[in-house]
C-alpha cells in the first residue's frame, strides 16, 4: 500500500477534534486513508442504499449502531445526517470518534458549515502527488507519460489504461454526481463546458465567452463552474493585489486537479502527442501548480498561491504568501535552462525593492543556483518534498 504523505496530519487531526473529515474527488484515495489510518473503526458506506435509507430515514438509531464511532463514507450522500451527528458529537466529549469522506468539497456546503462548525477538521485529499508516485514503478520515468496518464489511483497503482478509465469517470460524475449537486437538465451542454475548460487551462475565466460558446446564459456558467469546484474536477487560481478584496473580485485563473483528466477531455490518446502538442506548455504548468497545492493540501492547509499579471502583460506564474514573504514562481516547459527565464522574476523584485529571488521549475533534469537567491529547479525536485 502507497504511503499518502497527509496520513501523519489526518491522525494528528483526529486527536484534536472529535470529526475529521477527508475531502477530495472521487478514486484520490479517500477510503483507503481512511481504513488505513483507523482500522480499528467500523467501515459504513452510505453509497450502500440500506445504509443511507436508514441514515436518512431513522438518523437517531443509525447513530446508535456506532457507539464508539466509525468511517461514514460519501456522508455527502445523506445531508440531513449531519444536524444528528451534530448533536451526537456534542452530547461526547471523545476526540475522532467519527472521519467523514465526501466527494464533494464542504466548504462549498452551506449545510455543513453550519452543522458542524468547530467540530469537524478538514483535510483536502487529491490524487497521488510526486513523493507518492515514487512508489510506484516507473511512474516519474517519462514527463510527457506522467503528464498524460495523470495521478489518479486507479491508473497509476491499478495500471487501468487512462484512455479506458477518464471517459468512464467522466461519464459517471456527470450522470451521478453533476445530478445529486443540482439537478441540471442537458448534460450534453454541461460535458461541452468541461471540454471547453480543458482548452483553457492556465487562463483567465471569460464567463461570456464560455457563455455563447456553450449556448447557456452567463449565470448558468457561473452555476455550473462552481459545480466543476465543488466536485474537485476544476480550482480557481485567484490574483494577487495588495488589497486583500480584490483577489476575490476580480478574474481568477482556471486549472484542473489532475492532468490525466485534462488530457482526457483535450483528446490526446498517446503520451507522444504531447511532445509538440499546443497546450503542453498549459498542461506543464498546471501539473507544477498541482503538486505545490497537494504540498499545502496534505500538511492539512489552505492554498497560498496566486498569480500575477499588469495591463502591460509582465506576469508570474505563481505568488507563494507565506504571510511574511511573497515567493515568486515562474513554471517553464522547455528542457534547456536560458537566462531568460529569471527575467519576469527579477522584474518582480524590482517592484518590490527588495531582491528576494524566486523558483523556475522546468521540464529538464539539472538544478541550478544563481546570485540573487534565483533557483532553477527540475520538476523531479517536487518528488523530495
Amino acid at each position: 500500500m502507497i504511503h499518502r504523505q497527509s496520513e501523519e496530519k489526518l491522525i494528528q487531526l483526529s486527536t484534536h477534534f472529535k470529526a475529521v473529515a477527508i475531502i477530495g474527488p472521487r478514486q484520490s484515495g479517500k477510503t483507503t486513508l481512511a481504513r488505513k489510518c483507523f482500522p480499528n473503526k467500523p467501515y459504513v458506506s452510505l453509497e450502500t442504499p440500506s445504509d443511507r435509507n436508514l441514515a436518512l430515514e431513522d438518523p437517531i438509531q443509525f447513530l446508535k449502531r456506532y457507539p464508539d464511532g466509525a468511517i461514514l463514507d460519501e456522508i455527502q450522500r445523506t445531508p440531513e445526517l449531519l444536524s444528528w451527528l451534530q448533536q451526537n458529537l456534542d452530547e461526547d466529549p471523545r476526540k475522532g470518534k467519527f472521519i467523514l469522506t465526501g466527494s464533494n468539497n464542504f466548504l462549498l456546503l452551506e449545510k455543513v458549515t453550519q452543522s458542524l462548525a468547530g467540530r469537524v477538521a478538514f483535510i483536502e485529499q487529491l490524487p497521488f502527488s510526486l513523493p507518492e508516485l515514487s512508489d510506484v514503478p516507473n511512474a516519474l520515468h517519462d514527463l510527457n507519460t506522467l503528464l498524460w496518464k495523470g495521478s489518479y489511483p486507479p491508473v497509476q497503482a491499478d495500471g487501468i489504461p487512462p484512455a479506458d478509465w477518464y471517459p468512464s469517470y467522466v461519464r459517471t460524475y456527470v450522470e451521478r454526481d453533476v445530478r445529486q449537486i443540482k439537478n441540471i437538465e442537458n448534460l450534453l451542454l454541461f460535458e461541452r463546458m468541461l471540454s471547453l475548460c480543458a482548452g483553457r487551462i492556465g487562463q483567465e475565466v471569460n464567463y461570456s465567452n464560455l457563455s455563447v460558446e456553450v449556448g447557456v446564459d452567463y449565470k448558468t456558467i457561473q452555476s455550473w463552474m462552481g459545480i466543476l469546484q465543488a466536485s474537485y474536477l476544476i480550482w480557481l487560481l485567484p490574483p494577487y493585489f495588495r488589497n486583500f478584496n480584490k483577489r476575490i473580485v476580480k478574474t481568477p485563473k482556471l486549472y484542473f486537479y489532475d492532468t490525466g483528466l485534462a488530457c482526457s477531455l483535450l483528446g490526446i490518446q498517446m503520451p507522444e502527442l504531447l511532445v509538440q502538442h499546443p497546450y503542453r506548455g498549459a498542461i506543464f504548468e498546471n501539473f507544477i501548480l498541482n503538486e505545490l497545492l497537494k504540498q499545502r493540501f496534505n500538511r492539512g492547509q489552505r492554498s497560498n498561491m496566486y498569480f500575477w499579471r499588469e495591463p502591460s502583460g509582465k506576469e508570474i506564474d505563481v505568488l507563494i504568501d507565506d504571510g511574511l514573504h511573497i515567493r515568486p514562481v515562474e513554471v517553464k516547459s522547455g528542457y534547456t535552462i536560458t537566462s531568460d527565464w529569471l527575467k519576469g522574476l527579477k522584474y518582480w523584485n524590482t517592484l518590490q525593492s527588495a531582491e528576494n529571488g524566486g523558483i523556475v521549475y522546468y521540464a529538464g533534469d539539472e538544478q541550478q543556483e544563481r546570485s540573487g537567491g534565483y533557483e532553477v529547479r527540475s520538476w523531479r525536485s517536487l518528488a523530495d518534498v
